[in-house]
């Protein structure tokens, strides 16, 4: 019997319809893999497709695991990060946007750095109001971040396995979850680098919605900034609520003759209350760091304690 022997590229693929593209994708990244002699696997992440997707997908060589029904997109990519066995997981979109010819210029990068992501170049083929919303999220993401983000929704990546465990549970089960995993890496500290690449117009009508998932996008991007880095949210809200009840309150003594006012009173009051609330998030932030350190470092210190145990 063959021993087992663990993948190097662990590549993970959702899809939800996508018989036209998929089989294309799984026998392109094998091809790209053999001739990096590297050794992989490919997983087809089946989020309830009504088509062929996981037929085709598992005559062209991927191992295929489907959802009963569509789930979402992110927890496809959640079922295929439970089921990895590579130390390195690759990650692209079933649709054809992503050429996995693309993949070694993002493993390049992964003796260096914990998560590298394909960023969309200008020679991409992508609508005109993708990419203004996407820039309104890479400024917000970036000033959460403290750090510049290239691209803050792009489905294509290479990240490191046990940190892509680290925060499975925090990915939403939709389109969102580039936007959480980006921000989760960043903010706990992780390395992240940013590769250039090209990216084509999608094989079939678009499953993304613009305001509809837009809105789900800001919210969730708001969400786990307020989770890794909640003063970056907090302190502007308060200063601006503090800045608005001054002013307002001045306006009505020096024009008005009057009282600063109960709205003036109000609006500094919370102020000091959303201040308050963010000092209190960024204590409890502060602790889930300290404990997901804890975690960390439990298997080195039983390794540890086997070493000394086991010592003549």
């Amino acid at each position: 019997m063959k021993p087992f022997t663990r993948p190097d590229i662990s590549i993970v693929i959702p899809a939800h319809n996508e018989a036209a593209s998929i089989g294309d994708i799984v026998k392109r990244a094998g091809s790209v893999m053999d001739a990096c002699k590297l050794s992989h696997e490919i997983l087809v992440i089946d989020d309830g497709s009504e088509d062929d997707t996981a037929k085709n997908a598992g005559y062209c060589g991927a191992r295929v695991i489907r959802h009963p029904y569509a789930i979402g997109n992110g927890a496809a990519i959640k079922t295929g990060i439970r089921n990895t066995q590579g130390d390195i997981l690759v990650m692209l979109d079933g649709d054809g946007q992503h050429a996995p010819e693309d993949i070694p210029h993002l493993l390049e990068k992964m003796a260096a750095y914990d998560m590298t992501v394909g960023a969309r170049n200008r020679y991409s083929d992508t609508p005109l109001h993708r990419d203004f919303a996407n820039a309104i999220y890479n400024r917000f993401a970036s000033y959460v971040c403290k750090r510049k983000i290239d691209d803050l929704t792009s489905g294509f990546r290479a990240i490191k396995a046990v940190v892509a465990r680290e925060f499975v549970s925090l990915l939403p089960n939709t389109f969102s979850y580039p936007t959480t995993l980006t921000l989760a890496v960043v903010r706990s500290g992780y390395s992240l680098a940013y590769v250039p690449i090209a990216t084509a117009r999608r094989i079939g009508k678009s499953k993304i919605r613009l305001f509809r998932d837009g809105a789900r996008f800001f919210l969730i991007l708001l969400k786990i900034a307020t989770l890794f880095s909640p003063m970056r949210v907090f302190l502007p809200v308060s200063f601006f609520m503090l800045a608005t009840g001054l002013g307002y309150g001045l306006f009505r003594i020096f024009t008005m003759d009057g009282r600063y006012g109960p709205t003036s009173a109000m609006l500094m009051t919370m102020s000091v209350v959303v201040f308050m609330v963010g000092l209190v998030s960024e204590q409890v932030a502060q602790l889930r760091y300290e404990r997901t350190d804890q975690q960390r470092s439990a298997p080195q210190t039983q390794e540890t304690v086997k070493e000394k145990t086991h010592e003549p």
